[in-house]
C-alpha cells in the first residue's frame, strides 16, 4: 500500500517535470531558431554589395566596422579598443608605381611590370628624348646594358647592384643623361627589382628597367633611332586599418580571447583574388560567417558567461593582407590580460557532408583532449588537426605560447571569389557550430589555466609550384627589406640549421630578396637535392649559411 501511496505522491511531479522538459526543448527550437535568423542578419549586411568587399581601409569595411560596433554597444558590452571600441593602426605598404607611370616607345606602351618597372628610389619625373639605344648623347635618356657589369663582379662577394645603379644614375646625370635605362643582354641574375620598402634618396634622373623580352620587342634594332617619352610617379600606399575589441568582465585573473576577422578583398585591389575583373568580393563565408558568429557568441556569453574567466573579444582587421591586424593586437594590446586560451572562427559557413568543421590547434594543450572526450555535438561531424600555426588569426596568439582552437568548415570553388555570397552559406550549421563553442568555453571553465604545447606545424595544404621549403613563417608586416621570419616550423630545414624569430633573410643563392614575393620567386629556382648559400641578418651582423634542400 504505501508503494501505491508513493507512486501516487510521485506522479503529480513527474508529470510536472516531463512539462518542464517539453518547455526547455521548446525554449531550445525557439533560441535556435533566433540564432539562425540573426547570424542570417549579419551576414547578409556585411556582404551586402554596399559594403564593396569590406577591403582594409576603405568605407565598407568603416560601414563593417560600425555595425559590429553598434552591436556590442545594443549588448552593453564593455569597449576596450584604444578609442571606445576601436584599434585603429596604420599599415604602410611602402612605395608604389602610380597609374600614370608610362614608358612610350615610338608613341608604343611598354607594358608597365610586365616588360619594364622604374626602381623605388628614381625620382618622379616626365622625359622625352630622340635615341638609339646604342648610342648615348647628352640631354637625352641613356641606355646601360648591366651584361659587362656583372660579368665583371661575378666572383665579388661584396658587389652591390643597387649601388652601382645610384653611382651611375648620378654619375651619368652629371654628364648630360635626361633618364637611365636598364637593361641585361647577359643571362646572369642582375637582381634589379623594385624595392617597394626602399628609403633611400631618389635619382636626380628617372631610372627604369626593361627586362629582356621588353628591349628585344621594342628595341629589336639598338642601333635605330626611336622617340622615347618617359614618366615616372611613385607615391607611399599608406592606410588605416580598424580592429574592434570588446570585453566581458568578470573579475577573473585569466581572459579567453575570441577573435574572428572582419575584412575581405574588396574590388580584388591588393591582387589576393582568385577570378578576375573589377567586381566586389562580399566574402560571406571569409569571413562574414566568423564576424556574425562572434557577434552570436558575445551576446550568449553576455546572457550566461562561465564566471572563472574574463572574455576579451576581437574582430580583426587586415587578415587578408598577412593577419596584420591580430598581430598588431599582440604588439600593441589595448588592455592588460593573462590570456587562457585563444578560440578563432575563419570560414565556418560552409558545414555539410564535404565540407566538416575542422578543429585545429587541438594538440597546443593536453586539457582539450580531456574536453573533445566530453564535449560533443552529435549533429556535427568533427575533424581534428592538432597544428597552432595556420593562416589566420590564431596563428599571431600561437607564436605567444598561447593555446588556440580555430574552426573551420573548409575551402571550397567560392573561395576568394566574387561567387563568396550570403546565399550560399549554411545558416542552421553556422548556428550548430556556435552552440558548440559556447559549450566547449562553458566546459573550459571548469579547467585551471590550460597548459600551453608548442605543435608541429602543418604542410600547406594548397597546391604550390614550390618543390622546397626552408620551413619558415614570414612576417608579413614587416617594412624593411628582405624577409623578416616570424617563426620557424619544427623539424624543418630552417630549424635545423639554426635560424629563428627576427632573423631577416637577404639573398638565397644569386637571389636576392626585397619583400616576400622575391623570396618566393626565388625558392621556385631551387628543387630537392639543391645546394646553395643562405644570407641572413640578425641584429647587425650578416651571416651566411651552407642550404642543402
Amino acid at each position: 500500500m504505501k508503494k501505491y501511496l508513493l507512486l501516487l505522491v510521485l506522479l503529480p511531479l513527474m508529470v510536472v517535470a516531463q512539462k518542464k522538459s517539453k518547455k526547455e526543448k521548446l525554449a531550445e527550437v525557439k533560441a535556435k531558431q533566433e540564432l539562425v535568423a540573426n547570424l542570417k542578419k549579419h551576414i547578409q549586411y556585411l556582404a551586402d554589395d554596399k559594403l564593396e568587399g569590406r577591403r582594409t581601409g576603405t568605407a565598407g569595411e568603416l560601414l563593417a566596422m560600425h555595425y559590429i560596433s553598434d552591436q556590442y554597444k545594443a549588448m552593453g558590452i564593455e569597449p576596450k579598443g584604444a578609442n571606445g571600441y576601436i584599434q585603429e593602426f596604420e599599415i604602410n605598404e611602402g612605395k608604389q608605381i602610380d597609374a600614370s607611370t608610362f614608358l612610350q616607345v615610338n608613341e608604343k606602351n611598354v607594358e608597365l611590370s610586365t616588360n619594364f618597372f622604374p626602381l623605388a628610389y628614381s625620382c618622379n619625373k616626365n622625359v622625352k628624348g630622340t635615341v638609339a639605344a646604342t648610342l648615348n648623347e647628352s640631354n637625352q635618356p641613356w641606355f646601360i646594358d648591366l651584361k659587362d657589369v656583372l660579368e665583371e663582379n661575378q666572383t665579388n662577394p661584396h658587389f652591390d647592384m643597387d649601388d652601382f645603379i645610384k653611382k651611375e644614375s648620378d654619375k651619368i646625370a652629371s654628364k648630360g643623361a635626361t633618364a637611365l635605362i636598364l637593361y641585361n643582354s647577359s643571362s646572369l641574375v642582375d637582381n634589379v627589382q623594385f624595392n617597394k620598402n626602399d628609403q633611400s634618396a631618389q635619382t636626380k634622373i628617372p631610372v627604369l628597367y626593361i627586362n629582356k623580352e621588353g628591349f628585344n620587342k621594342y628595341f629589336p634594332d639598338a642601333t635605330a633611332t626611336v622617340n622615347l617619352s618617359i614618366n615616372v610617379s611613385l607615391s607611399i600606399k599608406k592606410r588605416l586599418a580598424r580592429n574592434v575589441v570588446g570585453f566581458i568582465n568578470n573579475n577573473a585573473s585569466t581572459t579567453v580571447v575570441l577573435g574572428a576577422h572582419y575584412d575581405h578583398l574588396g574590388y580584388g585591389e591588393d591582387k589576393n583574388a582568385l577570378d578576375t575583373g573589377h567586381v566586389i568580393h562580399n566574402g560571406a563565408d571569409d569571413n562574414a560567417s566568423g564576424t556574425a558568429a562572434l557577434i552570436e557568441l558575445t551576446k550568449l556569453l553576455k546572457h550566461s558567461s562561465p564566471q572563472h574567466n574574463n572574455y576579451l573579444i576581437l574582430n580583426f582587421s587586415a587578415e587578408e593582407l598577412g593577419i596584420l591586424g591580430s598581430k598588431y593586437w599582440v604588439e600593441h594590446p589595448t588592455t592588460n590580460i593573462t590570456a587562457n586560451y585563444m578560440i578563432n572562427m575563419d570560414m565556418i559557413g560552409r558545414y555539410d557532408t564535404s565540407h566538416k568543421l575542422t578543429i585545429g590547434g587541438y594538440g597546443t594543450s593536453p586539457t582539450w583532449g580531456e574536453l573533445f572526450q566530453t564535449t560533443t555535438d552529435k549533429n556535427l561531424v568533427v575533424k581534428f588537426d592538432s597544428a597552432g600555426s595556420g593562416p589566420s588569426d590564431h596563428e599571431a596568439f600561437y607564436r605567444k605560447d598561447i593555446p588556440v582552437l580555430f574552426f573551420f568548415t573548409g575551402s571550397h570553388s567560392d573561395y576568394h571569389k566574387a561567387t563568396d555570397d550570403w546565399d550560399k552559406i549554411n545558416y542552421d550549421g553556422e548556428a550548430e557550430i556556435v552552440q558548440y563553442v559556447y559549450q566547449l568555453i562553458t566546459a573550459a571553465d571548469t579547467k585551471n589555466k590550460l597548459a600551453f604545447i608548442k605543435t608541429k606545424d602543418p604542410e600547406m595544404g594548397r597546391s604550390t609550384k614550390f618543390t622546397v621549403s626552408l620551413g619558415v613563417i614570414p612576417d608579413y608586416g614587416f617594412t624593411g627589406t628582405g624577409v623578416r621570419i616570424d617563426g620557424v616550423s619544427q623539424g624543418k630545414l630552417a630549424e635545423r640549421i639554426g635560424l629563428h624569430a627576427g632573423d631577416i633573410l637577404l639573398q638565397l643563392g644569386d637571389y636576392k630578396f626585397v619583400d616576400v614575393m622575391s623570396y618566393m620567386k626565388a625558392l621556385g629556382k631551387f628543387k630537392k637535392g639543391d645546394k646553395t648559400k643562405l644570407q641572413i641578418k640578425r641584429g647587425n651582423d650578416v651571416k651566411d649559411f651552407d642550404v642543402e634542400f
